[in-house]
């Protein structure tokens, strides 16, 4: 354990690992009660907030509706208020967790400066085909930049960073939306729903699991003045009756692709197009498997080791 005791700290972080045994027979699919137990913990202890990662080498990719799975090792970063007592905080937590399987304790001092400025550093413009830029609201963009995008990392994944986001964000660039209907289905931080809009889409029907996914779609619908063509839903809400659109935007991993066929081949309208992303290499054969019956013209585009798939739905 380690700590910095600079005064000037606008908060310090604690950062340690949990690990937790699983039963290798149960699949992970609800998050495991110590991690309930540890959260509450460190809310007792005035935490200002918790993020959970990987501590080891345990990906778990996106979860299907429902499933809350939780990793091997789990690395927690906690905020507090550099005005607490910190040893106070130490010596209140230890003994509650230590049993409970949390080891590797860390303290550092953090300056608001410079974790904005760490923040900043980190994003810059991006182009996306020809017209689409995305750009973060601390920076001008550049001059030839036809559509721009203000986006900044903020509640749910999705910066157009990611190859799969990418890819389907070059589709958009090159691909007349406009007056089109659109459904982005797992829409994240709304990037390609915002896009959409954005190149002209007649509406965006936009749906996430996670409510605070929709928070963040509508939060930068608003600030990219787009908001009266966005739409967001949890999945309970969409109704099942909803009409078919031009466009579906998938970009979610092939197994919830696949789990989810029926409701994606159901939602594109004879003739429309189905962009599926999030799929690696050597899982093209299983989902194109789960959709050729009900579309054709499949074309695929690689970046990274991620393909997108587009197919078009067969006229009924």
């Amino acid at each position: 354990m380690s700590a910095n005791a600079d005064a000037t700290a606008a908060w310090r972080q604690l950062r340690f690992t949990l690990t937790i045994e699983h039963d290798a027979a149960v699949a992970r699919t609800t998050q495991h009660p110590l991690i309930t137990i540890v959260e509450q913990h460190l809310d007792n202890a005035g935490a200002l907030s918790i993020t959970l990662q990987d501590a080891g080498d345990d990906p778990v990719f996106e979860p299907l509706p429902g499933e809350m799975p939780t990793w091997q090792q789990t690395l927690f970063s906690v905020l507090f208020p550099a005005e607490l007592d910190f040893q106070q905080i130490l010596d209140r937590l230890k003994p509650n967790l230590e049993p409970l399987g949390a080891q590797h304790w860390h303290i550092e001092s953090l300056l608001e400066q410079e974790w904005v400025r760490a923040w900043m550093d980190q994003f810059h413009a991006m182009q996306f085909g020809e017209r689409l830029w995305i750009c973060p609201h601390h920076l001008t963009p550049p001059l030839e930049a036809q559509i721009v995008i203000r986006l900044d990392p903020g509640l749910a994944f999705g910066t157009g960073t990611h190859p799969t986001t990418a890819l389907c964000l070059q589709w958009l660039d090159q691909t007349d939306v406009t007056n089109k209907t659109v459904l982005d289905f797992g829409c994240g931080s709304g990037i390609l729903a915002v896009a959409a809009a954005m190149l002209g889409a007649q509406y965006v029907n936009a749906i996430d699991i996670d409510p605070q996914a929709l928070t963040a779609t509508n939060d930068n619908a608003a600030q990219n003045n787009v908001s009266a063509r966005i739409h967001t839903y949890l999945p309970q809400q969409y109704a099942a009756d909803q009409a078919p659109v031009d466009i579906v935007l998938a970009n979610i991993l092939s197994r919830t692709l696949i789990a989810l066929s029926t409701e994606l081949i159901a939602a594109v309208k004879p003739g429309g197009y189905l962009i599926m992303s999030g799929i690696l290499e050597n899982q093209s054969t299983e989902v194109i498997a789960a959709f050729k019956q009900d579309f054709g013209n499949i074309v695929i585009a690689q970046q990274e080791g991620w393909l997108r798939i587009v197919a078009q739905c067969r006229l009924k």
